[in-house]
């Protein structure tokens, strides 16, 4: 007999997936992976999802995404100052290398402001919602509050014109330093809707639907960025970045990726998410 109680707070959370727009299917998926048996799942996700339990699951509703227009038929775009130039467009995965989106001068003023301020990288940790320590990426880093400084407006601006995805809709820009030896292994980006602490963190600003890493210098060996399942590897050019985006948290999007270590010299980046709704 199942003795297992969808609970109010179980009822909040799915009504939170429903509302950011996650697939059934995959909510489905996230509870069973967590222990919550099926026949009650389907119960509580029926009620959430305004069907019969027995009924079939509507398809995914199409959503905004950044940088959907981004497409190799125009191979240089303006992003309002500055004109960038696509040196790749996938479809699957969602990956496009970008070049000249920085300048020179940029790059070494994000370097010189985010220098004094580094600290050990810290990932989220959706167990809790909070940020630690992970063995898995070593690199030293710091965030810039949105519009902390000119370069930092200037740049947010740009990206926010060449993705067509508004800037408050995004996280502050992080500049990490991976020295030599320094790597983070393969990960999503993306808040794994099966973890506990996730309801807690899309209450601010929704999922992560993108990501785009900046690259600040060129290091004089490695420092790639690599997505395994898709078998690419970026080559970290100063100027240049890399953008790909997820339309659902799930390893279906192969957007697993990371940071190859770097062999010789340093490696800069500055890195920003873009969620779903404005960061309050």
């Amino acid at each position: 007999m199942n003795t297992q109680v969808v609970t109010p707070e179980l009822r909040e959370w799915i009504a939170a997936q429903a509302a950011a727009g996650h697939p059934r299917q995959l909510v489905a998926e996230a509870m069973k992976a967590s222990g919550w048996e099926e026949p009650v799942a389907r119960i509580a996700l029926a009620t959430a999802f305004g069907e019969r339990a027995t009924g079939p699951s509507p398809p995914a509703p199409a959503r905004p995404m950044p940088g959907r227009d981004l497409t190799a038929e125009r191979p240089r775009i303006s992003a309002g100052d500055r004109e960038v130039a696509l040196l790749m467009v996938m479809s699957l995965p969602r990956v496009i290398v970008l070049g000249d989106l920085l300048s020179a001068e940029e790059c070494a003023e994000l370097i010189a402001l985010a220098r004094a301020r580094l600290s050990r990288s810290e990932t989220v940790a959706t167990r809790t919602g909070e940020s630690e320590v992970n063995e898995a990426r070593t690199s030293d880093g710091m965030f810039f509050q949105p519009a902390e400084f000119p370069i930092c407006a200037r740049l947010e601006a740009r990206l926010a014109r060449l993705l067509d995805w508004p800037m408050e809709n995004g996280e502050g820009l992080q500049v990490l330093r991976y020295r030599q030896g320094d790597e983070y292994k393969p990960h999503y980006d993306y808040f794994d809707p099966s973890e506990p602490g996730t309801p807690a963190i899309l209450k601010r600003g929704g999922q992560r639907l993108a990501s785009i890493v900046c690259y600040l210098n060129t290091p004089e060996g490695g420092g790639a960025t690599v997505f395994p399942e898709a078998g690419i590897e970026v080559a970290p050019v100063r100027g240049n970045a890399v953008f790909f985006s997820y339309d659902q948290p799930h390893p279906s999007t192969r957007t697993l990726h990371g940071g190859a270590p770097v062999t010789a010299g340093e490696k800069w980046v500055a890195t920003k998410w873009m969620r779903e709704s404005r960061l309050e």
